[in-house]
This record gives C-alpha cells, sequence and structure tokens, in this order.
C-alpha cells in the first residue's frame, strides 16, 4: 500500500453551515493515496469530506517509478468521485475505501491516477444503536439536531457484540448510509431512533447490525 497522509491540522477561521452555526478551531486534512486502501481518520468529532479527486492534478504526486508518459496527463478527474467520498465517510469518525471501489471508470487512459481527499473533523455527537435497540437523539433548549450521516449495518467485530455468537459478526463490509434519520429529526429539538430492518433494511442477512449516528445540536435560523 502506497498512501500519503499531508494532514496539517490547519485552523480554519470559521466554518457555517446552512443552519446559523459555525464552529472555529475545525481541523483540516489533505489524504493522498496512490494505490489500495485510503484511511480519513479523526481524533475528535466526524469527517465532513470538503473535495475528492481520481485522477491527476500535476505531474509530482505519485510520480515515482512511473515513466513520464503516464505523468503527462494533469487535467484528468473522475466524475463522481466527491460525492461517493461523501456517501461513505461523511459523520464517521474513521473511513477506510479501496480505490477500487472509487475507479468506476477510466477518465484518462495510459495516466497513472491517485485518489487525493480533502476533509474536515466537525464536533459531533457520535451514536452506536444496537440492532432491535432505540435512542433518543436530544439538544438544549433552543437547539435543534443536524445529522452529519447515519449507516446501518456492520464495520467492525467489536460493536453491539456482547453474547453473539462470531458468525453473527463476520461481515464487516456492510454498511448502508440512510438518509432517513436525518429525514426524521433535522430541525427538532429531540428524535426517537430505532435501529430495526424493518426502517433501514437488511444490508447482510444472519449479521447483528447497528446504527451509527452523527449529529451536532444547532441553534436554527
Amino acid at each position: 500500500m502506497l498512501h500519503l497522509s499531508l494532514s496539517s491540522s490547519v485552523l480554519l477561521a470559521a466554518t457555517c453551515s446552512y443552519f446559523l452555526v459555525c464552529f472555529s478551531d475545525v481541523s483540516s486534512e489533505r489524504v493522498i493515496t496512490c494505490v489500495d486502501i485510503q484511511r480519513l481518520s479523526c481524533d475528535s468529532g466526524v469527517i465532513s469530506v470538503q473535495n475528492a479527486v481520481y485522477g491527476r492534478t500535476d505531474r509530482q504526486t505519485c510520480s515515482e517509478g512511473r515513466p513520464q508518459q503516464q505523468l503527462l496527463n494533469t487535467a484528468c478527474s473522475l466524475q463522481g468521485t466527491f460525492d461517493l467520498l461523501r456517501t461513505r465517510c461523511d459523520g464517521k469518525r474513521v473511513c477506510e475505501l479501496n480505490t477500487n471501489d472509487v475507479r468506476t471508470s477510466d477518465p484518462c487512459f495510459g495516466t497513472f491516477k491517485y485518489l487525493e481527499t480533502n476533509y474536515t473533523c466537525f464536533p459531533a455527537i457520535h451514536l452506536n444503536i444496537c440492532e432491535n435497540s432505540e435512542a433518543n437523539l436530544h439538544c438544549e433548549d433552543g437547539q435543534v439536531i443536524f445529522v452529519y450521516g447515519a449507516d446501518y449495518g456492520r464495520r467492525d467485530r467489536t460493536t453491539c457484540s456482547y453474547r453473539r455468537p462470531e458468525s453473527n459478526l463476520q461481515n464487516v463490509l456492510c454498511s448502508s448510509p440512510t438518509k432517513k434519520v436525518a429525514e426524521s429529526c433535522n430541525g427538532k429539538s429531540s428524535c426517537r431512533v430505532r435501529a430495526v430492518n424493518s426502517v433501514f433494511g437488511d444490508p447482510c442477512f444472519g449479521i447483528i447490525k447497528y446504527l451509527e449516528v452523527s449529529y451536532t445540536c444547532q441553534y436554527p435560523v
């Protein structure tokens, strides 16, 4: 795996959403992956992808050992990469994906490509709700819920694993992003959420799942 992490923890002056809220001291991260697995992570808060490019925008990045003819096209970018990264990673503390997941087509045949992602780490409340359990998303008086992201499935073998047989925990590539939590809870001061297949579907039959939710409390406009 050839992976370049160019995380600089640059502090942004302020980042504002379309709710009336601004975050100061938000770290900005940049990760470049030449081949194999890209890993985004936040020590605190959750991921918010700001930009993502699969292709080539200069002749230096991921150029070691590559013939010059594979580096000449610097206007190479695969459409849909940004949307894919946002869907897969927004609202998570850690997000890993293979460059093969991004490579849905070849935007520039004969050019060596890489995946470059810029993201920030926003402060957020992070919950794991085990299957057939429920949780209450709650904000203090005057504030309302804004959901960064939610996934239903399983991404590791430890979360919600107590007294569960190993056979129910094996599939850790079972994660289905859902907008239903945001649709139900955004703009409310509190919201009860139940992690059940009847609401979110069953992305992996026979596997014990959980609902992963990241949200913040904001002052509405």
